[in-house]
Formats: structure tokens, sequence, C-alpha cells
């Protein structure tokens, strides 16, 4: 079975300290098989942050998006167990993003890619850009950006989606091999490697506690 699809939902999460330990227990014991259990779900991972915010993150690797508009999964959204509803997020959460994304960088899933493990780290760019500069920013990000930081040594692989549900409408999603890899010199020497990279990155917008850097926490399947 693939563990790796062309789309993403993405949790996060801020939740009352008091409330955590249940919390995580409720995610990792009950919640994430749940939602693994529907057709289209195909992996999971939930990670914490280091860098940047909200602090909770869940990750689910989806067939494709039309896996969150199923009758099956509509099923479980709309039958919260009781264990939910003492301590799911939507429930106890303080902030909650809630994100559906589709693939548009790289266009395919390989066959390596799609059985890869969840990386141990990630990180995560949630930004949107003036509609103007729209295409030839894409078009640099997916041509000159992320291939040029994926030569550097502890980065996976790089990955962008377009938010079909929720906002803003991009997301990077960088796989590192361990957390320090964004802090290294080879990683900093990429940043403005190229000249038009300044400008491009200039019209970037991100969003509260992005960039983000996460570690896993908890993974299954």
């Amino acid at each position: 079975m693939n563990r790796r699809g062309t789309a993403l939902l993405m949790v996060w999460c801020e939740v009352p300290a008091d409330k955590e330990a249940e919390f995580n227990r409720w995610y990792n014991e009950e919640h994430v098989a749940e939602r693994l259990g529907v057709p289209g779900f195909l992996s999971a991972a939930r990670y914490e942050a280091v860098k940047g915010a909200p602090k909770h993150l869940a990750v689910y690797e989806l067939e494709n998006a039309a896996v969150m508009e199923s009758a099956a999964y509509k099923k479980v959204l709309d039958n919260p167990t009781e264990w939910t509803k003492r301590s799911g997020a939507p429930f106890i959460a303080t902030t909650f993003i809630r994100n559906i994304y589709t693939m548009i960088h790289p266009k395919t899933v390989t066959p390596a890619l799609a059985q890869a493990p969840l990386a141990p780290a990630l990180q995560l760019g949630r930004m949107s850009v003036p509609a103007e500069v729209d295409r030839e920013w894409n078009e640099w990000y997916s041509g000159i950006y992320v291939p040029n930081y994926e030569k550097v040594p502890g980065v996976i692989r790089g990955r962008r989606y377009r938010a079909v549900v929720g906002e803003p409408t991009y997301l990077t999603f960088y796989e590192f091999e361990h957390p320090k890899v964004s802090e290294t010199e080879a990683w900093k020497a990429q940043q403005d490697a190229v000249p038009i990279n300044k400008t491009m990155r200039g019209h970037m917008r991100h969003a509260p506690g992005s960039p983000g850097v996460y570690v896993k926490t908890f993974e299954t399947r």
C-alpha cells in the first residue's frame, strides 16, 4: 500500500497545558487510527514545533483531495466519539487550523516517494503572494528555489501544495533528516544563491508562526 498521495490534510493546534496529556493520548490511541480507517487516508504522523507555531501538527497523506468529500470520511467527521468530544482538537484547542492541500510540485508521486515514511523533521512555510506575480513566482519556486534547497545535506525532499480548503494559499513542505538542517551554512547559502531569489522572496506573505520546524512524535502505518 502506498504511504504518500497527491494531497494532504494538515491540522495545527494549540491546547491548554492542563489538557495536553489527555489530548495526546486521545490523538495517538484513538483519533489517528480512526482516520486511517477511512479509504484514501494512506499514512499519518504527529509533530511538535521546535520553531514557529502552532505547537501541535498532524499530517495525513491522502490518495487525493476528493477523499475529504467521501461518504466514509463525512461519517466519522459527523459522528465524533465521546472521547473526541472531551479531548479532541475542535473542542478544546485555543488555536485550530485545518487545511486540505493538493500537490503542485512535483507533478507526480514517484514509486520511491509513494513508499517513503514520513520524515523525522519538517520545515513548513504557509504563504500567499499577490495575484499579479502568482505565475512567475510559482515557476521560480518550483523550478529554482526548491530544487536548490534539495541539494543541501540533510534535506530529503521538498514538495509544494496549494490549499483547496483553508488559507493561506501555498504550503512548502520540506522533509529533513534532523531539525537543524535550516540552521546550517549550506542551507543559508541557498537563500540568495540566485539573483532572482531576493525579489521573489519579497513577494511572500507568511502566515503567523511560519516558517515552522517540526519534529516527529508519533507515526503509524
